[in-house]
């Protein structure tokens, strides 16, 4: 891999990784359409690390105060002040996504790759996204998300084992459907991303230590942390204003673009 293909890819993942546009189809379809090595796991481990640092890194404040809630719902085995129950809901709403992602990891890296299921995924989750958002109420806040609310966003979040559903996509389409506001779907949906990007890099982190540590990785995590940083800073003061309708636009274009050249290349 070349330092230029480690600087897309990077820049590819954090842009796409919390934008409802899914990130494992862009990491997939990239190298495909351009005939491109494929990066392999240690790589694709890195940039998922470079996420990880932007996720933190723009919400360090938040992690600070839901790790002390957390610790305090711990000592007193219940849960009591919205910040505790909001980081019960973020375990409650993980379970789901881990368990898929356990069961069907060998399907993952197979079968559900193929472009053309990717395409159909794109141009599915788009309409879904745009139906949703453009029909369900806004007038929920974070804060008044319940328990019913946070198994339902996990349930969803299975299907992002699918390149081409998006986890962030479904999440927030699932989170809107419910009546959260944009900001607030936006909000957990990033909140619940940390839990399944730290096991992702934690488990097979190793991998990445076992290549080495070369110069791709390093701009790929880079590449990632900093635009994945640009991506929640965009799209959190977008959706202030506007509708999640460029992004159902963008992936159906996308989508059909990618089905497409399968038909051509058979």
């Amino acid at each position: 891999m070349t330092i230029f293909q480690a600087l897309v890819l990077g820049v590819l993942q954090g842009l796409s990784e919390f934008l409802p546009i899914s990130s494992s189809a862009h990491l997939a379809l990239t190298p495909w359409v351009f005939g491109w090595p494929a990066p392999g796991l240690a790589f694709d481990v890195a940039l998922h690390l470079g996420t990880l640092i932007a996720l933190v890194w723009y919400f360090w404040q938040e992690w600070i105060a839901l790790a002390k809630a957390f610790v305090a719902m711990v000592a007193k085995g219940r849960v009591e002040t919205d910040r505790e129950r909001r980081v019960a809901f973020v375990v409650v709403a993980t379970v789901p996504g881990a368990i898929a992602g356990f069961l069907l990891q060998g399907y993952a890296k197979t079968v559900f790759r193929t472009p053309a299921l990717t395409g159909v995924m794109l141009i599915v989750m788009g309409i879904l996204l745009w139906a949703v958002d453009r029909a369900a109420r806004q007038d929920r806040p974070i804060a008044a998300m319940t328990w019913r609310d946070a198994v339902l966003v996990g349930l969803a979040q299975m299907f992002a084992i699918v390149p081409g559903v998006s986890r962030s996509g479904s999440t927030i389409t699932a989170a809107r459907a419910l009546g959260l506001t944009r900001e607030a779907a936006a909000v957990f949906s990033f909140l619940l991303s940390l839990p399944i990007i730290t096991a992702a890099v934690v488990f097979e982190g190793r991998h990445a230590i076992e290549n080495g540590i070369t110069a791709p990785i390093v701009v790929g995590v880079l590449a990632s942390a900093v635009s994945g940083w640009l991506a929640i800073s965009v799209l959190l003061k977008f959706i202030a204003r506007n509708s999640y309708g460029v992004f159902a636009v963008y992936r159906l274009v996308i989508g059909a673009g990618v089905l497409a050249l399968a038909a051509v290349r058979g």
